[in-house]
């Protein structure tokens, strides 16, 4: 099966939400195969990124969050126009997981039991709160945790990453 890709368009920020203004001939194609979550890849004056979105539809639009950590990484202003190009997400997860919390949860069949359970978001939310440690000991040591609360039966995501 052939993954869909579209071609590279420019865009620009619009709003005060960090969003992108989608163009409908872009994103149809993943639209048309029930496709709402799309690997980026971002890129503005030599420097290049890649990350996980959201298609979501607003008053009958179509926009992508792009946060502030996004244009400090590649350096853009709301009033720059960037290229963008969206592939289709084959990651289990809508994110890339980092290997230290799968190599945790693949080592605590329990706890793996249970992150299987979450929703789609929750699962995101406690993936993208791994991968903000920069440090590869912080990542395991915080996968263990996490493992270690959802096993004690916290589900509340604030809560997940405190030891008690």
């Amino acid at each position: 099966m052939k993954l869909i890709k579209s071609k590279p368009f420019e865009i620009t920020i619009t709003g005060s939400y960090y969003s992108l203004l989608l163009p409908m001939e872009i994103i149809q194609p993943f639209l048309d195969k029930g496709i709402k979550r799309v690997k980026a890849k971002a890129s503005f004056e030599g420097k290049e990124m890649e990350f996980h979105g959201a298609l979501q539809k607003r008053n009958g639009n179509y926009y992508m969050m792009f946060g502030k950590r996004y244009q400090k990484e590649l350096g853009i202003f709301p009033n720059d126009y960037f290229q963008l190009q969206f592939f289709e997400d084959d990651s289990k997860y809508g994110v890339d997981m980092p290997e230290e919390f799968d190599a945790v949860l693949l080592s605590d069949y329990d706890a793996y039991q249970i992150f299987e359970t979450l929703t789609p978001g929750k699962q995101r939310g406690l993936i993208y709160a791994i991968s903000r440690y920069k440090n590869s000991q912080t990542r395991i040591d915080k996968s263990i945790l996490i493992c270690e609360n959802l096993k004690r039966g916290i589900r509340n995501p604030m809560e997940l990453l405190k030891s008690f």
